[in-house]
């Protein structure tokens, strides 16, 4: 049976997880809408799908994907309100917002509809995303599979207890940032030591995402995996020493920790 997607934003994530439905659904079952509906009309046009404007994105989806900042979630939830009360059928509504718990958001629309939390990363953009996701109390067991299914082409996907959701999202949401200034870092000592740009980046992205793949896939904890790279006296080990003596782990755990605590400040 046929379900009805909506996406009222169209930015770095919400177009991430379009083209990600894209992928398993068809054309008549996504619909897209954006502040600046040339935006919209463009993704539309990639994807093979329709653009609107919120109103009617809101009264036509099943599953509204509300892909804007939590600043800007209670101005968008108050417009929505009228279209959400006059709807023959229920509409779940999906966010994105980091911070703004489910509790938050049911007090926002000022209707009582199921809502869904999920946290998605941009590698969902290219099918190896990590969602995590919460479910409101009245969210029924075929809509979330529904949800989850919807989603399965952008990556893995996780339910999380509402209280770990944002120290998910610490890891996972806001990780592929930390990451992509370790490759970066990566390819620059590749550089100073000689190899041509392009073949440093190449090098240092294709081996995080070994390296990542080969913990999920061998379930060995990543100190095993990496005393195995380190020889008694090699190259590794004094490498792993740099790092530690300028603090590696301890800077990655409180990166961690800051994009939490800020997560935390934005739900008031």
């Amino acid at each position: 049976m046929m379900a009805r997607f909506g996406f009222i934003g169209t930015g770095n994530m919400g177009g991430a997880l379009a083209r990600a439905l894209a992928k398993t659904l068809s054309r008549d079952e996504i619909a897209l809408a954006n502040r600046t509906a040339a935006k919209a009309e463009a993704l539309a046009k990639e994807l093979g799908c329709s653009a609107a404007d919120n109103a009617s994105v809101a009264a036509w989806a099943e599953y509204l994907f509300l892909g804007v900042k939590p600043q800007g979630m209670e101005a968008l939830l108050a417009e929505l309100r009228p279209v959400l009360e006059a709807r023959a059928g229920t509409c779940c509504l999906v966010s994105m917002a980091a911070g703004l718990t489910i509790e938050a958001l049911q007090r926002m629309a000022g209707v009582d509809c199921p809502i869904i939390r999920i946290m998605p990363n941009t590698p969902a953009a290219v099918g190896q995303g990590m969602i995590l996701y919460s479910i409101g109390p009245s969210v029924t067991a075929e809509q979330e599979q529904a949800l989850v299914g919807a989603l399965s082409a952008a990556g893995r996907l996780t339910a999380l207890p509402e209280s770990l959701i944002d120290a998910g999202s610490a890891v996972a949401g806001c990780g592929p940032a930390f990451v992509d200034l370790f490759v970066e870092g990566l390819a620059d000592g590749g550089v100073a030591c000689g190899l041509p740009r392009a073949q440093a980046m190449e090098l240092a992205a294709q081996m995080v995402l070994g390296s990542a793949a080969l913990i999920l896939s061998s379930g060995q904890h990543p100190g095993v995996l990496k005393d195995q790279v380190c020889a008694p006296g090699g190259s590794t080990i004094k490498g792993v020493r740099a790092l530690e003596e300028r603090g590696f782990r301890s800077a990655c755990m409180e990166a961690v920790i800051a994009a939490f605590e800020k997560t935390q400040a934005l739900g008031g």
